[in-house]
Formats: C-alpha cells, sequence, structure tokens
C-alpha cells in the first residue's frame, strides 16, 4: 500500500477514529508515522473542529522535544497527518518497566518535559492532557511530547483570558481545572507536569482513587505525601508544583530557577522556522482530497500468501529458509479482526497455563518456569511469536523458540498450529509478542 510518496508498514496503534501506521519515504527511505483518520467517525462523533485545532497547533510547533508534523492530506474518506516516527515506546512502559526512575534519569527527562511545555506557551499552546501516556520516548531517550487533540490556543481563551473547557486525564488534572471558574492553561500544564515529575520518581501517582468524586476532592485538597528518601530538593519541587492554589503554584520560569531542576540543565533550542519546514496539502485547514491516494486495498484481491493461508494448519517454514528441525519456526498468514484474534490468544493461553497481561493495546503472555525444566535439568522455554505485515489485511505470524531446551519446544505443541492455530488471529496489531 502507497500514500503518495509513502510506503505504508505494520499498525503501531489504533484508536476510535483511525489507526496509525509506520511509513517510509520512498526516496530518502527516512521512516514516518502516518496517523490515518476516518472523516466519516470524525463527522458522526463531531469532533471535526478538535481535529483541526490539533493540526493547526501542530504546525505552531518545532521543538526537539514535541513530536513534529510534517504533512497533511486527505482523499474524500480519510485525512492523513505525516508525523514523526518516535520509536521508544511512551513514558508510561519505560516508567512501568523500573517501577520508578532515579532522580538523575527523572530530572534529566522533567527538564526536556519542561523545555517543551514551555516552548508551547510562548507559542500560546496550551496542551491540557499532559501525562505519561502522551509522552513518547526515542531510541535516544529523549521525550517527545505528543497528542495535541485536547490542546488550546489564545482564541480558546473568554474575555477574562481564561480557559474554562473542563478536560483532561483525571489522575493529571489540575484542581482549577475542576472547580470550573475559568483556568490559566499554563499553570494547570504545570500541576500535570507535577504530577508526571512525581510519578516517574516514586512510581505512584500523588492522588488516585477508584471512586472519581473521592479522587477529585484529594486533588482539590492537594495534599501529596511527598516520601522522605527523596532529596531535599526534590521534595521541594513536588510541593512548589503541586501547590493546589494556582496563585502561588511555582510557574516555568520559577521551575527552570529552582536548584534541582538546574543540576545538569542543558535548554533545548527551537528548530528555525526555515528547518525542516512543514509542506501542508490543505489550506487554512480545509484539507484539500487527493483522488491518487489509496484509502484501501479491495477486498477481493488474493495474493499467493492468501492463497497459501487459506490452509490454516499449513507449515510456511520451509518457504523461507533451511533449519534445524528442532529449531524450525512455524510461520502462516492471516486476517482476522484484532477484537477477535485478542479474545481468542488470551482464552487459549490461559488453557495452556500462560498468564495474560494487557497494557496499552498489548499483551504480555507469562508464565511459570519452574515447572518446565525437565528431569536432566535443562533449560526452561522461551518462546516468540512475531508478526509480518504483508498488506493491511494480511499478516504472516511467526513463532519460534528463543532459547530453552528443544525437546521441550517439540513438546509444547506450540507449535502445533492447529492446535495453537488462533496465534494467527492474534498478532494483526501487535508486532511482536513473547511466550515465556
Amino acid at each position: 500500500m502507497r500514500m503518495g510518496k509513502y510506503e505504508m508498514g505494520r499498525t503501531l496503534g489504533e484508536g476510535h477514529f483511525g489507526k496509525v501506521r509506520l511509513a517510509r519515504h520512498a526516496d530518502t527511505g527516512r521512516p514516518f508515522a502516518i496517523k490515518i483518520l476516518d472523516r466519516q467517525r470524525i463527522l458522526a462523533m463531531k469532533i471535526h473542529d478538535q481535529i483541526k485545532r490539533e493540526i493547526a497547533t501542530l504546525k505552531l510547533l518545532k521543538h526537539p522535544n514535541v513530536v513534529r508534523l510534517y504533512e497533511v492530506s486527505a482523499s474524500k474518506t480519510k485525512i492523513y497527518m505525516v508525523l514523526e516516527y518516535v520509536n521508544g515506546g511512551e513514558l508510561f512502559d519505560k516508567i512501568a518497566l523500573k517501577g520508578k526512575l532515579t532522580e538523575k534519569e527523572g530530572r534529566k527527562l522533567f527538564q526536556q518535559l519542561i523545555d517543551a511545555v514551555g516552548y508551547c506557551h510562548e507559542k500560546g499552546v496550551y496542551h491540557r492532557d499532559l501525562k505519561p501516556e502522551n509522552v513518547l520516548v526515542d531510541a535516544k531517550g529523549n521525550i517527545k511530547v505528543s497528542d495535541f487533540g485536547l490542546s488550546a490556543l489564545p482564541q480558546n481563551q473568554q474575555k477574562d483570558g481564561l480557559l474554562h473547557t473542563t478536560c483532561g486525564s483525571p489522575n493529571y488534572i489540575a484542581p482549577e481545572v475542576l472547580l470550573n471558574k475559568g483556568y490559566d492553561g499554563s499553570i494547570s500544564d504545570v500541576w500535570s507536569c507535577g504530577v508526571i515529575l512525581y510519578v516517574m520518581l516514586t512510581g505512584n501517582l500523588p492522588f488516585d482513587d477508584q471512586n472519581v468524586v473521592v479522587l477529585y476532592q484529594k486533588i482539590l485538597k492537594g495534599n501529596a505525601h511527598i516520601p522522605k528518601w527523596l532529596s531535599q530538593g526534590a521534595q521541594d519541587i513536588l510541593r512548589k508544583i503541586l501547590d493546589p492554589n494556582p496563585v502561588t503554584r511555582i510557574d516555568v520560569d520559577g521551575i527552570r530557577a529552582h536548584d534541582w531542576f538546574k543540576q545538569g540543565y542543558a535548554p533545548a533550542m527551537p528548530f528555525s522556522d526555515d528547518e525542516e519546514d512543514i509542506s501542508m496539502d490543505e489550506d487554512s485547514l480545509n484539507i484539500t482530497e487527493h483522488n491518487d491516494i489509496q484509502d484501501k486495498i479491495a477486498i477481493n484481491q488474493i495474493n499467493a500468501f492468501q492463497l497459501i493461508g487459506m490452509s490454516s494448519c499449513l507449515d510456511l517454514s520451509g518457504f523461507f529458509e533451511k533449519e534445524d528441525v528442532s529449531e524450525r519456526k512455524i510461520r502462516f498468514a492471516s486476517n482476522y479482526s484484532p477484537a477477535y484474534l485478542f479474545e481468542k490468544i488470551e482464552s487459549i493461553v490461559r488453557k495452556m497455563g500462560f498468564q495474560v497481561h494487557k497494557s496499552n493495546g498489548k499483551l504480555k503472555v507469562i508464565q511459570d518456569c519452574k515447572g518446565l525444566a525437565n528431569s536432566r535439568g535443562q533449560e526452561s522455554l522461551l518462546i516468540s511469536a512475531e508478526v509480518f505485515e504483508i498488506n493491511e489485511y494480511l499478516y504472516v505470524v511467526e513463532l519460534k523458540k528463543s532459547s530453552g531446551d528443544c525437546s521441550l519446544y517439540r513438546k509444547r505443541g506450540c507449535i502445533e498450529p492447529r492446535t495453537f492455530g488462533s496465534v494467527e488471529r492474534l498478532l494483526t496489531t501487535t508486532p511482536s509478542l513473547s511466550f515465556i
């Protein structure tokens, strides 16, 4: 599949209004993330203004710690946003993997977050939905603020110079936003940054409760427990940011002047106006339509993989390379829907004794290895599954032994597509999945 000068690849994620796909520039090979939005859904959900606001916002922002928008184009049914590809995942995943970050690492990321947010404020952009899930991390460990769908511009302010729309994520929302009396978008963003810093340094939320009403009461009181094992500087800056009174709360300039923040601080420089300029196929956000964009591949098309894949138990390993039989990979094709495949994989792996963890559209399938070692004391087995996208509707799933006892690999049957056949319905949305 191709969209203009971009060759479309695997799906990176899906949402209510479309999906994000990896793409490469046909001439340079440079990777991009293309956000594909369904126009009918956008109109049905009445969020056309929100999408236009996000595009308008991203057009303004050219900073190394903010996800870049390079191009916008559209067809009669889709809107295509060509974005910077950030391949390190979400800050949320980074924190979840480690439990919490060291003060040194957390401070570096917080410095980049404040640089990005401060730059946005200078441009008159207030994010209003800052949280670890909306902060991406690149391969070098640098952050990129993303998802400006709820952002506000100066023209969104009322005559009092304040914003009045209550929005954001419950655990990260500032107390003044909850009061519905108007709020300063820059100061409320600072509060959310403080919650993110707290989560990075402690691994916990400063305000949390299953009951949303109780949660909001805690936020309004602002009595966050600051652990004594944090350094005095970290404790101090957290207290000053998580001040429930927006009038006395520290602002971006105050944060930059704080001794704890200044340690090892090297401010990021925004891109110049003529650097990596954005190419837009739209006029004042009235996006023009291009008939040469391929919206989708006709369902009735068929290729060799689909023909072979009609036999659900067919092992395609021999089509790719020669392997030792004990190490042999199993490959098969699938075109089932994500909802169906996730349901089936969970059902199957639980019957096999695995535990299933769901997080941000991904599955982690884990099994205690104690019972897997054989009588000769050989190591336990690690099996991995990976998906390769052939086109928008067709995927090849590969199962292979990553490490461990070959006899266990043969014995586990997983390995036999008829027994574990629903795996072929699993990986249409998950780039890589391991069975441990």
